[in-house]
C-alpha cells in the first residue's frame, strides 16, 4: 500500500520494535521512566531549552503549552490555518477556556506584523487579555523565514506576550534550512516538537521550554489524561527516530520534489505549491472522489480533494510515485 494522506502513517522499522523491546523502563508518573527522562533531557538539550515533557500527541503538548501560558479568559493570536486553531478540537476553548484570535495567514504561512500588532487587545476589562503569540513551523510544509520570526518575536516581546511554536515539523525546517533544531526553537518560549510524523515514531511529541514552564504544563498533562505509566516503551521509539531519522528527511523533501514536477506534467492537474516535504495541487472537482477510488483500488491511499495534500515520508519511496503518478495519468486517459 502507498500512502500518500499524511507522514503520520509510517510504521516503526524492525530496529526502531527492537530499540523498543529492549528498553528499560519505569513509572512515568512517579517520574521514574529512565528511558522518558533520557528522551526529556535529550530532546531540551537539541532545542536548547532548559527542560522537556514526554506527551502522548502533539494536540496535547500543544494544548498544555497554551494552558500553561494562559489563564482563564485569556487570548492567544494564531493563525487561520495553524493546527493548534483549526485541527485540534478546539481544545483551548472547550478545555481552558482560552480565546483564540485567528488572523488569515500570508502565503508563506506567516503572519503579518501589522496584523498581529492590530490583534494585540488594549489593557480593558472589555476585551480578553491577550498573553500569547503561537506560530507554526513548518506550515503548510513551508519554512518561516528567519528574518520574519524574529521580527514577529521582536513584536510580541515588545507588547508582553509569551511565545510558542507549534514545531511538529521543525526537524524538517531544520534540515531544509541546515540550520540547527536548537536555533529554530531559540526564539520562543515554549516548543512542541513530533515524532510521530517524518520521523517514523509511532506516537509522542515532547513539549521544550523553561523548567518553570515545563513544570505548570506537567500538571495540565496530567489533567488531561496524558501522565502514562510504562511510557519509556514509546520514548524508545521516539529517541531512536532522533538518532536516526532527522538527516534522512532530505530524501522526503528530494521526492515530494520529484512528484510536484511529475505531477506538473499532466493537462488536469495544476501544482499550486511544494515546500518541504508537501505536495499541494488542484485537480477537476468531479474527478475527485473517482479518481480517489480508483486509486485506492491500485493500493494507493490518498485524500482526494479539489485542493489536495500529498505528504512524502519514509515508506514512499521514488518508485512509488512514480507508480502513482502513472495511475493518475491512465485515470485521465481513460
Amino acid at each position: 500500500m502507498i500512502d500518500l494522506r499524511s507522514d503520520t502513517v509510517t510504521r516503526p522499522s524492525p530496529a526502531m520494535l527492537e530499540s523498543m523491546a529492549s528498553v528499560e523502563v519505569g513509572d512515568d508518573v512517579w517520574g521514574d521512566d529512565p528511558t522518558v527522562l533520557r528522551l526529556q533531557a535529550t530532546v531540551a538539550e537539541r532545542a536548547g531549552k532548559e527542560a522537556g515533557l514526554f506527551f502522548p500527541s502533539g494536540t496535547q503538548s500543544n494544548l498544555a503549552a497554551l494552558m500553561a501560558h494562559c489563564g482563564r479568559g485569556d487570548e492567544y493570536i494564531v493563525g487561520q490555518l495553524a493546527h493548534t486553531y483549526r485541527n485540534e478540537g478546539g481544545g483551548a476553548a472547550v478545555l481552558g477556556s482560552i480565546q483564540p484570535q485567528p488572523i488569515e495567514n500570508a502565503a508563506d504561512g506567516s503572519l503579518p506584523i501589522g496584523k498581529i500588532a492590530a490583534a494585540i487587545k488594549p489593557i480593558d476589562d472589555h476585551f480578553a487579555r491577550t498573553r500569547l503569540l503561537a506560530l507554526e513551523n513548518t506550515i503548510g510544509g513551508k519554512v518561516l523565514p528567519a528574518g520574519y520570526v524574529a521580527e514577529a518575536i521582536t513584536l510580541a516581546r515588545s507588547r508582553g506576550l509569551a511565545t510558542h511554536l507549534d514545531g511538529a515539523r521543525v526537524c524538517n525546517a531544520a534540515v531544509a534550512t541546515g540550520q540547527s533544531i536548537a536555533a529554530l526553537c531559540a526564539p520562543f518560549d515554549s516548543v512542541s516538537i513530533c515524532f510521530s510524523k517524518g520521523l517514523g515514531a509511532p506516537v509522542g511529541s515532547v513539549l521544550v521550554g523553561s523548567t518553570d514552564l515545563v513544570e505548570r504544563a506537567r500538571r495540565w498533562r496530567k489533567m488531561l489524561g496524558g501522565g502514562m505509566r510504562q511510557s519509556g516503551l514509546l520514548a524508545a521509539a521516539c529517541l531512536y527516530a532522533l538518532e536516526h531519522n532527522v538527516d534522512r528527511l532530505a530524501e522526503d523533501h528530494e521526492n515530494a520534489d520529484h512528484l510536484a514536477r511529475r505531477l506538473a506534467g499532466i493537462d488536469e492537474v495544476h501544482v499550486q505549491s511544494q515546500a518541504t516535504n508537501m505536495v499541494f495541487a488542484q485537480f477537476p472537482q468531479e474527478h475527485c472522489a473517482p479518481l480517489e477510488a480508483s486509486l485506492k483500488e491500485r493500493g494507493i491511499l490518498t485524500q482526494m480533494l479539489y485542493a489536495s495534500r500529498f505528504v512524502t515520508h519514509m515508506d514512499v519511496k521514488r518508485a512509488d510515485i512514480d507508480m502513482f503518478v502513472s495511475a493518475v495519468k491512465e485515470y485521465f486517459a481513460e
